[in-house]
């Protein structure tokens, strides 16, 4: 007696993570690329406050909300003021890296997708600061805006004649919002939580610090969410599906038929 079967049902396979070596490699790279793109665009003074104005005048065209309204938030008191501040300078990298490391140890095809598409939106962001360059609203006269972190602190920039870490005239797009919207996204994508939307919440209060501060324009923001939109579309997240236990995986395979007989001899 003897029958064949079709082949069993393949497993959904869990990616194998990445070296780790070459990771760090590659997302300290992301940020050197960053931190050194940003120099080589300096300067260009003249350029990014006639820029300045012609991005503050389209604002107030398109009747976007003023920045002061949100400002006005944060001039109640010395204390919120600083506690914005130091959400701008302390969070803005620790929490895109604890984001990274998180997905490469506990969802490694997430982690591939969520660096590719924070490399690519950081890149298209570097060229853009090339062409575009920008003043904060911060140093803009016409904005009436406050310097938030030079008048309560802590500051992270020095006088922009001077400043050999940073180049302030990169305001647009905000990688600030740019790479907490991915954050946000990424967890969305690679959780399963019903209060998993609330990472949403990292973006909007990374939003109002942003603008409330005065580094940043809402078209800043805009223009970060628009590179973002392009790279999600251009690189799509992984599917996952359940495995038998229960447990969820990145599905690399697709399934196959379960066992049939096909047939039967005497």
């Amino acid at each position: 007696m003897n029958a064949r079967t079709e082949p069993a049902e393949a497993e959904p396979a869990i990616p194998a993570r990445p070296p780790v070596v070459r990771e760090f490699l590659l997302v300290a790279g992301l940020f050197l690329v960053y931190k050194v793109g940003r120099q080589l665009v300096a300067g260009h003074t003249g350029e990014a406050f006639r820029d300045a104005h012609d991005v503050w005048r389209l604002e107030r065209w398109l009747r976007l909300p003023d920045e002061g309204t949100v400002q006005s938030l944060l001039l109640h008191g010395d204390a919120l003021a600083k506690v914005a501040n130091t959400y701008y300078a302390t969070v803005h990298f620790p929490a895109t890296l604890a984001f990274l490391v998180w997905l490469y140890l506990r969802r490694p095809a997430h982690y591939v997708w969520a660096r590719r598409v924070l490399a690519a939106v950081t890149a298209a962001a570097l060229v853009l600061h090339l062409a575009f360059p920008l003043a904060p609203p911060r140093m803009l006269a016409a904005t009436g805006l406050v310097d938030t972190a030079r008048v309560y602190g802590p500051s992270v920039y020095g006088p922009p004649q001077t400043d050999q870490l940073s180049n302030q005239f990169a305001a647009m797009p905000s990688l600030h919002f740019g790479w907490a919207l991915m954050v946000a996204i990424g967890l969305i994508a690679a959780t399963r939580s019903r209060r998993r939307w609330l990472w949403l919440l990292h973006p909007l209060l990374t939003l109002l610090v942003i603008v409330g501060t005065a580094n940043h324009y809402w078209l800043d923001a805009i223009a970060a969410g628009v590179l973002l939109g392009a790279a999600l579309i251009l690189i799509r997240a992984p599917r996952r599906t359940a495995t038998p236990a229960g447990r969820e995986a990145h599905a690399v395979v697709p399934a196959e038929e379960p066992p049939v007989l096909v047939g039967a001899g005497r």
